[in-house]
């Protein structure tokens, strides 16, 4: 090849790199548009308040709007396969929970997508549990009392934000272990389940850290123990069932999902962006106000090492329980 010829080749390939249709003209313009934000829970739920915290700046971080897009239904199953069937092109990330997850995949047979294979974890953000409670003038003020409660009251319902939802699996383990016997009232929505615990309809509940913090301030609900392995911010005083000396440890927590097969560069600069929300001391603050507790930047690899722990801690727990989903 000639000179002349070897410099228009070169010219050539120049151009046709900048080209918009080239791959590498679309990473460098990643992203060129909006971003949205899939959320498998209704709007004002513990979830979507939480997703509503990373929108904004991550929004900012990355030079284009992020919207929340409200799913709910199924205990997350909707929001979350309408994620695992995105394209997966960089403008879809799924923000989830891990009963949504983990208690899903656990417990039910025939999802729509399959967890490990059409979703990619991104970073878990955050560790913490749900909190049992009883409605003002039960007799039950820690999980001792709560026991001898239900013993004496075989049948009492209790009430949680859904079938195979982490309180209704961590009530049926509970009942297990200690031989007790509860009858079990799914809710679809936390507001309602706060008004019938008020009005007697249930005497007991599991429900989110945040939602009844005003009425155990008043004196409407009686805190009794937190899941997982810390206590919430919110109710600092109100021990886990551990400290209590029923050995269960099982984080909830939230966490950034991508439709598998989503680049990894993309799921990396997700990462670098989520993380850097996380240790901001105002994003920090907010996630407190949440009842929740941040934890500190992961990999895509280790967060995905959670779910499988806790897929199977579950499955365990569902065995065991012979909890069913319908």
């Amino acid at each position: 090849m000639n000179r002349r010829n070897c410099l228009h080749a070169l010219l050539s390939m120049a151009s046709m790199a900048s080209l918009p249709w080239s791959p590498r003209a679309r990473a460098a313009s990643w992203p060129s548009r909006a971003l949205r934000m899939i959320v498998p829970g209704g709007a004002g739920s513990g979830t979507d308040l939480m997703a509503r915290l990373f929108a904004e700046p991550l929004g900012r971080a990355l030079g284009q709007p992020v919207v929340v897009e409200n799913r709910p239904g199924a205990n997350g199953v909707i929001g979350n396969d309408m994620a695992a069937k995105a394209a997966p092109d960089g403008y879809t990330l799924l923000f989830s929970n891990a009963s949504a997850i983990a208690v899903n995949a656990a417990l039910r047979d025939a999802l729509p997508y399959d967890t490990f294979r059409d979703l990619a974890p991104v970073v878990q953000v955050s560790a913490g549990g749900v909190l049992l409670v009883a409605a003002a003038g039960t007799p039950v003020r820690d999980l001792g009392t709560f026991v001898d409660y239900v013993r004496q009251h075989p049948d009492v319902a209790y009430g949680t934000w859904g079938i195979g939802s982490t309180g209704h699996l961590t009530m049926e383990a509970i009942a297990h272990a200690k031989g007790l016997r509860l009858r079990h009232v799914p809710y679809k929505t936390m507001g309602q389940l706060l008004t019938d615990l008020q009005g007697g309809v249930v005497r007991l509940a599991f429900v989110d850290a945040r939602s009844p913090v005003p009425l155990v301030q008043s004196g409407k609900l009686v805190p009794i123990a937190m899941t997982g392995t810390r206590r919430t911010p919110l109710l600092p005083g109100v021990g886990t069932l551990k400290e209590q000396g029923f050995d269960f440890d099982l984080d909830g927590w939230y966490g950034f999902f991508v439709p598998s097969g989503t680049s990894g560069t993309t799921v990396a600069r997700f990462n670098l962006e989520i993380a850097r929300i996380m240790q901001d001391p105002a994003s920090q603050a907010a996630f407190s106000r949440q009842g929740v507790v941040w934890v500190p930047r992961n990999s895509p690899d280790a967060f995905a090492s959670v779910i499988r722990h806790d897929v199977q801690a579950w499955k365990r727990i569902v065995a065991a329980a012979h909890v069913q989903a319908d």
